[in-house]
């Protein structure tokens, strides 16, 4: 294990080291999930133009930055090994400043959810648990193949998008922005799962069953794009059910795409799960927004 010297000698961490330990790059997923929540409600987002930019805000610097401080801190023997750079590891967050950037995090979290309401609260408030259940002992699902990314996906697609939903509506929201934004999170299984391919090494070492060491990288790139397919196959067919057939070959193209990029990545998955990170990823979330357009009337309808 590999930790710098400077654990020892940095006492306050710079500003630079804790933007980079709630890693930005990170907050789009649920940001744009709760946008897509609100597309989806049929409402007009500049009638509540506060809640709107609030619920952003939260799930995205807030609520997903706590998060990976929380995971940050709870994996800093893990990354020792995988990523021995990192503000913790590195010493650049020293002592425990890493638990208490995450805690800190969490207060303001459930105080800014309290701000949306019961079902904007409510869904901070799973978050929040969730993103702790991840992470840290006793529970770490983070140990699963199955449950940690399955809890993940959950987190960041589902959760704020059904957030955005109810925020908007007042209320729980219609059945098909329920089912729609549940598909989308069980295929971001599949993502977190590709994520996962970065920490082989460190995971086999410390006991982490991810797919890629349950399974091999091969079979988890397998399983990984399967799940990620199988979902948005079944928004296109619930699309075509809803009546809206243009918006369900908009998704089915992005669908084939996407198939042509696993490919690619699977004649390689170490190598390539990166690449698909950048480019599949991509296309998927296009496909959840264009989908949250296509429910707007069906939802509101509903």
């Amino acid at each position: 294990m590999t930790v710098s010297l400077g654990l020892h000698t940095r006492r306050i961490p710079d500003p630079a080291s804790m933007l980079e330990l709630i890693k930005p790059i990170t907050w789009f997923p649920p940001m744009w999930a709760y946008l897509c929540g609100i597309v989806s409600a049929g409402v007009a987002p500049w009638s509540a133009w506060p809640m709107v930019l609030l619920g952003v805000v939260l799930a995205g610097p807030v609520v997903c930055g706590m998060s990976q401080a929380a995971n940050d801190w709870c994996d800093r023997h893990v990354d020792a090994i995988n990523e021995p750079g990192r503000p913790i590891p590195s010493g650049r967050i020293p002592g425990r400043w890493g638990l208490g950037i995450a805690l800190v995090m969490t207060v303001l979290s459930l105080a800014l959810g309290w701000q949306l309401g019961p079902w904007g609260f409510g869904a901070t408030v799973f978050g929040v648990l969730g993103a702790w259940a991840y992470s840290a002992e006793p529970v770490r699902l983070k140990r699963s193949g199955l449950w940690g990314p399955g809890l993940v996906g959950l987190c960041y697609e589902g959760l704020p998008w059904f957030t955005g939903a109810a925020v908007l509506s007042a209320g729980a929201p219609a059945a098909p922005v329920v089912i729609v934004a549940l598909l989308y999170a069980i295929g971001a299984h599949g993502i977190m799962t590709l994520n996962d391919f970065k920490a082989i090494e460190g995971d086999r070492q410390t006991g982490i069953r991810s797919l890629p060491v349950v399974k091999g990288p091969e079979v988890a790139a397998k399983i990984a794009c399967t799940v990620m397919a199988l979902p948005q196959t079944l928004v296109v067919a619930l699309l075509l059910i809803w009546g809206r057939p243009w918006h369900a070959l908009a998704i089915a193209v992005l669908l084939v795409a996407q198939c042509a990029a696993m490919r690619v990545m699977l004649k390689d998955p170490e190598a390539k799960a990166p690449w698909y990170n950048a480019t599949g990823v991509s296309l998927y979330v296009t496909g959840m927004m264009i989908a949250a357009f296509a429910i707007r009337s069906v939802g509101g309808a509903g």
